[in-house]
C-alpha cells in the first residue's frame, strides 16, 4: 500500500494551496484531482495581485507548478473512497490503488448529482443512503440497489457485497462508464449492471419498491445513489465527518469533529470565491501540518 503524511482531495484553488503550505513545510504531500471546475477558460478580474484579467485555467496552472517546486505530488486520479485505517490514519482508495494517509484533506467542491427520483428525500434515512460503509451493515442479506452509472457506483456495489449477495446496479437510463477492470469484478461477484431508470420509490414504513421509467415495479430493500463520482460530501459521510445540508462543517481552522480530516472550499459552504478558497486550503494545510508533527511527536 501507497503511504503519505498529507494526501489532499481535490487540485482547485483550496486543494493546491493546501498542498503549497504542507509541502513547503516539508511534509510527504499527494494531491489527487482531474480538472478543477475553475480551470476554464473564462476570465477572473477579481482576484487580488492581478490588475489584468486572468483565466482560470491559467490560475490553476500556476498553482499546480509552485505546489510542484515545493515538492508536492499532483496527479489526475479519481478517489472512489476513503475510510478510517487500522489503528491511526486514513485509507484512500482510487480507481488503481490504495494509500493510507496520516491527515486528509477535502477539497473537492460541490459536485453532487441527483439521480432524479422524484421523492427520493422522502426515503432518505429510510432505505435510501448515500454511503454504503455507513449504511450497509443494515442491509444485511437484503435486496440492494447501487445507483449510478460509473466506477463509483461499481466500488460502492462491490462494498456492498460485504452485506448482501442480492445487489444490482441501474445507471438511470445513462450509458456504463465502468472500466474493464470493474467490470470483471462485477461479473464474478454476479452483480448485472442495468441500463434502466428509476423514477420513483414506494413503501409505507420505509422503502419496499422502486418504479422503473417503463411503468414496472421492481422490489428492493435498499438504494444507495453514486452518480457520477464520489464527492465532498460522500468522503465525509463515509468518515463520520457532520455535515449540514449539502456542506461538511468545518471550524475556524478548517477542522472538522474527525481529528486528522480537514475541509476547505466550496465543500464548506461559505462565500464561494476563488480568494476564499485559497485562503481556507491555506489553513487546512496549516492544520494538517500541526496534526502530523503531534502524531511524529507521539512515534505514531
Amino acid at each position: 500500500m501507497d503511504k503519505t503524511q498529507c494526501l489532499i482531495i481535490g487540485t482547485g484553488p483550496a486543494g493546491l494551496s493546501a498542498a503549497i503550505y504542507t509541502a513547503r513545510a516539508g511534509m510527504d504531500t499527494l494531491a489527487l484531482g482531474c480538472e478543477p471546475k475553475v480551470a476554464g477558460d473564462y476570465d477572473i478580474d477579481n482576484y487580488f495581485g492581478f490588475p489584468e484579467t486572468i483565466t482560470g485555467k491559467e490560475l490553476i496552472d500556476r498553482g499546480l507548478r509552485q505546489a510542484q517546486r515545493f515538492g508536492a505530488k499532483i496527479e489526475c486520479e479519481r478517489v472512489l473512497d476513503i475510510h478510517h485505517g487500522d489503528g491511526d490514519g486514513f485509507v484512500v482508495k482510487t480507481i488503481r490503488r490504495e494509500i493510507k494517509a496520516k491527515a486528509v484533506v477535502i477539497a473537492a467542491g460541490v459536485a453532487r448529482i441527483r439521480p432524479g427520483i422524484d421523492n427520493l428525500a422522502d426515503y432518505e434515512g429510510k432505505g435510501a443512503s448515500y454511503c454504503v460503509s455507513c449504511d450497509g451493515f443494515f442491509f444485511r442479506n437484503k435486496k440492494v440497489i447501487a445507483l449510478g452509472e460509473g466506477n463509483y457506483a461499481a466500488n460502492q456495489a462491490l462494498a456492498l457485497t460485504n452485506f448482501t449477495s442480492d445487489i444490482a446496479i441501474y445507471t438511470q437510463g445513462k450509458a456504463s462508464a465502468i472500466n474493464g477492470d470493474f467490470t470483471a469484478q462485477l461479473e464474478e461477484a454476479s452483480i448485472p449492471i442495468i441500463n434502466q431508470k428509476i423514477v420513483s420509490l414506494k413503501g409505507e414504513n420505509g422503502l419496499e419498491a422502486a418504479v422503473l421509467e417503463n411503468g414496472e415495479t421492481i422490489p428492493v430493500d435498499g438504494l444507495f445513489v453514486a452518480m457520477g463520482e464520489a464527492s465532498a460530501l460522500d468522503f465525509a459521510k463515509s468518515l463520520g465527518v457532520t455535515t449540514k445540508g449539502a456542506f461538511i462543517e468545518a471550524d475556524y481552522e478548517q477542522k472538522t469533529n474527525i481529528p486528522g480530516v480537514f475541509a476547505a472550499g466550496d465543500c464548506v459552504g461559505r462565500f464561494l470565491q476563488i480568494s476564499v478558497a485559497v485562503g481556507e486550503g491555506a489553513k487546512a494545510g496549516r492544520a494538517a501540518i500541526s496534526h502530523v508533527k503531534k502524531g511524529m511527536k507521539k512515534g505514531e
